[in-house]
């Protein structure tokens, strides 16, 4: 078990941020796990034919089932959504003597090279040793590759369930302060006085120090929390909520009663619509153009079936209750 010591500045410090990198580091620790029959099944099965130009022996020996993460794997966010090429640039600039000493860690970690295949990943480990600057580009331009076959064409979808989730922490931050927020964030972690408990494999203790924490939802973290303590950036990252409905599809409405009365493209926003969206999530998910999109929207607001939401910059489309009930209320038989 993991003890993180609050101190009274810390809890004025307790922000959010999703992060692309966060999410291919935790999917690659997820088809480590080869879980594919679990959560992430429909995942596994669109990706399992797809990986062939990717390293992935590299990239499963830097990402093991448990175990140790190097740290620079997974830089901090640069504001509350980062984008997959500031990740990378972060990992690319990297203090070598930092990509050596954590791969070496890494490479000496008991529990993280448990397993087949120890010899080989011991193999490729001395080669990214050999030269960390050449090793930061592989890894780079591997983490690149996949990202494209193995998280792109969803990123919506997860973009989508993180911002959801982003927006219920907050709210529950705000109404009832941290000890809801740490009660409701896992089953493994919880708030005792000025503690926060995370369950790991291992024991640890480590004061935060006025640092604040940062909290990162991740829709690949399931089942486990990951837990950084080192400067300058305390993180927990955690499973966001929703995830239940990740890989769920929408219905299909071309065929339904709603489709007719109200067309096949608003229907289908609609159905795509089980988690709040923003127009550029929406457009890039039903294959339309903004303007298309946007029009549609506003005939589906204008009518309350749809309302809107601000998070940040965005503005986030979701059901309202009616058009809950005209997504999934069943047409009835005629006798």
């Amino acid at each position: 078990m993991i003890e993180l010591e609050f101190a009274p500045a810390d809890y004025l410090r307790i922000h959010f941020a999703f992060s692309p990198i966060a999410e291919l580091v935790t999917s690659l620790r997820t088809f480590s796990l080869g879980r594919r029959n679990g959560l992430h099944g429909p995942w596994f099965r669109y990706v399992d034919s797809r990986l062939g130009g990717v390293d992935m022996e590299l990239l499963t020996a830097l990402v093991r089932p448990i175990g140790y993460v190097p740290d620079f794997l997974l830089p901090d966010p640069q504001g509350r959504t980062g984008s997959l090429a500031a990740g990378l640039e972060q990992i690319a600039r990297t203090d070598f003597a930092v990509v050596s000493a954590e791969l070496a860690h890494l490479a000496g970690h008991r529990t993280a090279q448990q397993g087949p295949g120890r010899q080989g990943r011991a193999a490729l480990m001395r080669e990214l040793l050999a030269d960390p600057s050449r090793a930061v580009k592989r890894i780079t331009t591997e983490f690149a590759a996949y990202w494209q076959v193995a998280l792109a064409p969803h990123w919506p979808r997860i973009h989508a369930v993180l911002q959801a989730d982003l927006a219920h922490r907050l709210e529950e931050l705000a109404s009832a302060g941290a000890a809801r927020l740490f009660a409701t964030l896992h089953p493994s972690v919880a708030l005792r006085g000025e503690r926060l408990t995370i369950v790991k494999y291992y024991d640890g203790r480590a004061p935060l120090r006025g640092r604040g924490l940062l909290l990162v939802p991740c829709v690949f973290a399931w089942p486990d929390v990951l837990v950084r303590t080192a400067d300058p950036q305390p993180r927990l990252t955690y499973s966001s909520r929703g995830l239940g409905r990740m890989w769920e599809s929408a219905p299909d409405m071309k065929s339904v009663p709603l489709a007719a009365v109200v067309g096949r493209t608003r229907a289908a926003i609609l159905a795509a619509l089980e988690l709040p969206m923003s127009t550029t999530q929406l457009a890039t998910q039903l294959a339309l153009s903004a303007p298309t999109l946007n029009a549609h929207l506003k005939a589906l607001q204008a009518a309350s079936i749809l309302t809107t939401r601000r998070d940040g910059r965005s503005v986030l489309y979701r059901r309202t209750c009616l058009g809950d009930q005209l997504v999934h209320t069943q047409a009835p038989d005629i006798p």
